[in-house]
């Protein structure tokens, strides 16, 4: 099979699976039959393995076929390798926001009001990823390579829309509020005078770690594929479980120790 083919087949099936398991049909009957909890399990199953048989395909193909745009030997290299070190900031930045966001797997009761990185753009994370598919697809020298990080961005700005829309219909009025207060297009709230920028709520310390994360990234970005894309897998699916534990823990705690300014939870 040509790798092209390969890879947008299993993009495919990550893509669909990822998606149409979150759809509410679907979603409804297995929490029906599962729980929130199982059905948290078995989203994440299915997710980790379609995302592992991507991963590893693309591992063993990625120097196979058809040249790629290769826009790294261009005076773009520098804008395109800035959009990655933003994506990688932006979605280490997300730990931040994801545990008391309304788009954490496992929610708050309430859907709060936006603070922090969420003034800026209410989905970091998948903005983050947008912008980190596009610039390697851009950058990559193999066909392959275009098609896998094209599909990623796709997914990401796909998944934005298809998770405001599900949240919407889930949590009604709440979430309908806290989209008139923010945007998925970053500053985009802010310039339109529905939103602004408080810089003492900006997080610090996890943007630094993503910084740190793109420089050792860099370091060793011949080998990141290599032994079958394992690392790759294996430090994906480790962050996601970071984000769910985070969220979790959230739920856990006693409405008290959790933020309860005035103002701060849409009613």
């Amino acid at each position: 099979m040509d790798p092209v083919i390969g890879v947008m087949l299993l993009s495919l099936l990550f893509a669909g699976t990822h998606v149409g398991l979150a759809t509410r049909p679907i979603r409804g009957r297995l929490v029906a039959q599962l729980g929130p909890y199982g059905f948290a399990a078995v989203y994440s199953i299915v997710a980790t393995a379609t995302y592992a048989a991507l991963i590893h395909y693309y591992a063993v193909h990625r120097f196979d076929g058809a040249p790629g745009l290769a826009l790294g030997a261009t005076p773009a290299r520098a804008v395109l390798i800035a959009g990655v070190v933003a994506g990688i900031v932006l979605m280490a930045a997300t730990f931040d926001v994801y545990p008391r966001s309304p788009m954490a797997v496992i929610p708050s009761r309430d859907v709060e009001m936006p603070s922090g990185l969420a003034r800026i753009t209410r989905h970091p994370f998948f903005v983050g990823t947008a912008l980190f598919g596009v610039s390697h697809a851009l950058l990559a020298t193999h066909l392959v390579g275009t098609v896998m990080f094209a599909g990623l961005a796709l997914l990401a700005i796909g998944g934005a829309a298809h998770q405001d829309r599900k949240l919407l219909a889930r949590r009604g009025a709440a979430y309908r509020a806290y989209l008139d207060r923010t945007s998925h297009v970053p500053f985009a709230a802010i310039l339109a005078g529905r939103q602004q920028l408080v810089w003492r709520e900006l997080p610090i310390a996890s943007p630094l770690v993503g910084l740190a994360i793109a420089f050792a990234l860099r370091a060793v970005h011949d080998d990141i594929f290599a032994d079958g894309g394992a690392w790759v897998i294996a430090g994906t699916v480790g962050g996601a479980l970071v984000f769910t534990l985070a969220a979790w823990l959230r739920t856990r705690q006693p409405a008290a120790v959790r933020d309860v300014r005035p103002g701060v939870r849409v009613p």
